[in-house]
C-alpha cells in the first residue's frame, strides 16, 4: 500500500495526524492511525472516505487525571499564602509548557506538510517512468513506511524528525532498479547485497518471461527453464516489483513445475501466489484455489482444510474447478472411491497433476473395501474401478504392494482373477507401511 496511490485528502489528513500528535499519546495515536487505514484499506474505501471528518479518538483532548479530586480537596481545605504561591508558580509552568508543545507541534506539522509536497512533486515527476514498477491501485506494496509498527518515527529516518530511529532503514530509499540487459541469467543465491549491474530491469524481464514461454512449448530441459524462472523471481523480489506481472510469473511457473512433478517449487509458487492473492493482485484466484484444497488433501490436514474451504469467498464456490475440488473433498471424505475416479479422470485444468499424488494411496484405500466386499475380483473390473490406464498398470500395483494372489496367475491379463480372502491382509499391510506418513517436499 505505497503512500504514492494514496488519494491526496488521505495524505493530508495523516500530515494532520502526526502534527497533532505529542509524546504523551504518539504511541497511542499511531497504532490508532494505522488501524484506521489498514481498515479502509480492507474495505477498498480508501478513495471515498471523507478523510477531512475522520476524528482519531486518541488525538481528543482529555480531562487531566485526577482533577476532581484535586478540587475537592482545595474546597475543603483553606488555601494558605504558601500553597496559592505554589500553585501560582505550577500555573506558570504549565502554561510555558503549553506553549513550548504548541511551537514543537507547528514545527512537526510544517515538516510533515514539506515532505508532504516533496513526495507529491516526486510523485508528478515520475508518473510516467516508474509507473511500470508499482502495483495497480489494489494496492500491490503493502510494505510502507506509515504500515512499519517496529519504527518510532511513522515515515522512517529522516535528518529534519529529531524522533527518527536511525537503526530503521528506509526501503523505499534503498530499492534497486536493474540495469542488466541480459535475456536469461542463471539463478545464483544472494550471498551480497544485490548491485543494480546485476538486475534485469522490469522491461527486460517481460522479455525474458515472453521467451521462456517460447522455449517451453519447444520442449526446452525443465531444468534449464526452472533456473531460469528462479533468476526472474529473484530480480522481482530484489526490486521489490509486486503486480500482475509478478502474479504472473509465478502461475506460469507453478503449472510447469507441476507438470513436471516438482511439488517443492510449486509449493514455493503457491506460498507466494497466496500472499499476492491476499494483498488484492488479480490472478488466477481459483483456478490455484482448486490445487490448494487438492494439495492440502494429499497432505491429510483435514483442520486447515476445513479452515480454508470455510474462509472461500460466493465467487470461489461457484467456479468450476474449485467446486470439482470439494467433491473430490467430500468423495474422500464419505470413502466414495467410484466418484473419486470419475472425478480423477475429468480434473479440469491441471487438478490430474495434483491427484496423481495421492491416486495410488486412494486406490489401495479402496482395493482394501473392495476385498472385503467380494470373494473375487477380475482384473478387468479393477483397472475400470480404479481407473488404470492399461490391464499392466492394474497388475503393476497389485504387484507392488503384494497382493498378487490371482486363482489363475498363468492366463492372460484380462482372464485374471484376483482371491480377495487372501489378498486382503496383504493389501491392508501394504497400506499402512507406505501411506500412514505423508511427505510434501516444500509444502508451505
Amino acid at each position: 500500500m505505497s503512500s504514492d496511490s494514496w488519494p491526496p485528502q488521505l495524505k493530508e489528513w495523516v500530515a494532520k495526524c502526526l502534527g497533532q500528535m505529542t509524546d504523551a499519546n504518539r504511541a497511542e495515536a499511531q497504532a490508532e492511525l494505522r488501524q484506521v487505514i489498514a481498515d479502509a484499506f480492507t474495505a477498498k474505501s480508501l478513495w471515498t472516505t471523507d478523510w477531512v471528518g475522520v476524528q482519531l479518538q486518541s488525538l481528543l483532548p482529555k480531562a487531566p487525571p485526577m482533577l476532581s479530586t484535586l478540587k475537592r480537596k482545595m474546597n475543603e481545605q483553606p488555601t494558605t499564602s504558601k500553597k496559592a504561591k505554589k500553585a501560582a508558580m505550577q500555573k506558570n509552568a504549565t502554561n510555558t509548557l503549553d506553549l513550548g508543545d504548541q511551537a514543537a507541534l507547528n514545527r512537526r506539522a510544517e515538516r510533515f506538510q514539506r515532505e508532504h509536497d516533496i513526495e507529491r512533486q516526486k510523485s508528478l515527476r515520475n508518473n510516467g517512468s516508474q509507473g511500470a514498477f508499482k502495483a495497480g491501485p489494489q494496492g500491490a506494496h503493502l510494505f510502507n513506511r506509515i504500515w512499519r509498527a517496529d519504527s518510532p518515527s511513522t515515515f522512517g529516518p529522516n535528518p529534519d524528525d529529531p524522533e527518527a530511529d536511525p537503526n530503521v532503514p528506509n526501503w523505499d530509499r534503498h530499492t534497486i532498479v536493474g540495469t542488466n540487459q541480459e535475456l536469461f541469467k542463471d539463478y545464483l543465491r544472494l550471498t551480497s547485497e544485490p548491485k543494480p549491474e546485476m538486475i534485469r530491469p522490469y522491461q527486460v524481464l517481460q522479455q525474458t518471461l515472453d521467451e521462456l514461454k517460447k522455449r517451453w512449448r519447444e520442449k526446452v530441459s525443465y531444468d534449464w527453464i526452472c533456473n531460469q524462472f528462479k533468476s526472474l523471481r529473484q530480480d522481482l523480489t530484489v526490486q521489490r516489483i509486486k503486480n500482475e506481472f509478478t502474479v504472473q510469473v509465478y502461475e506460469i511457473h507453478a503449472r510447469m513445475a507441476l507438470e513436471s512433478a516438482d511439488m517443492v517449487e510449486y509449493n514455493q509458487c503457491q506460498g507466494t501466489l497466496k500472499t499476492l492473492y491476499e494483498l488484492g493482485i488479480p490472478g488466477k484466484v481459483e483456478e490455484f484455489t482448486a490445487y490448494r484444497i487438492l494439495m492440502l488433501l494429499h497432505g491429510r490436514n483435514k483442520s486447515e482444510l476445513n479452515l480454508y474451504v470455510g474462509q472461500l469467498t460466493p465467487r470461489q464456490k461457484v467456479d468450476p474447478a474449485v467446486q470439482h475440488a470439494l467433491r473430490v473433498q467430500r468423495a474422500v471424505s464419505m470413502g466414495n472411491y467410484h466418484a473419486l475416479f470419475e472425478m480423477y479422470l475429468n480434473a479440469p485444468n491441471m487438478g490430474a497433476y495434483i491427484m496423481d499424488h495421492f491416486i495410488d494411496r486412494e486406490r489401495a484405500k479402496a482395493l482394501l473395501i473392495m476385498t472385503k466386499a467380494y470373494r473375487t475380483l477380475t482384473l478387468v473390473f479393477i483397472q475400470n474401478e480404479l481407473a488404470f490406464d492399461t490391464l499392466t498398470d492394474a497388475q503393476t500395483f497389485i504387484t507392488s504392494h503384494g497382493a498378487a494372489c490371482f486363482t489363475n496367475p498363468n492366463s492372460p491379463d484380462r482372464a485374471k482373477v484376483l482371491d480377495c480372502k487372501s489378498a486382503s491382509p496383504l493389501i491392508a499391510q501394504a497400506y499402512e507401511e507406505k501411506y500412514r506418513k505423508v511427505a510434501i517436499r516444500g509444502a508451505v
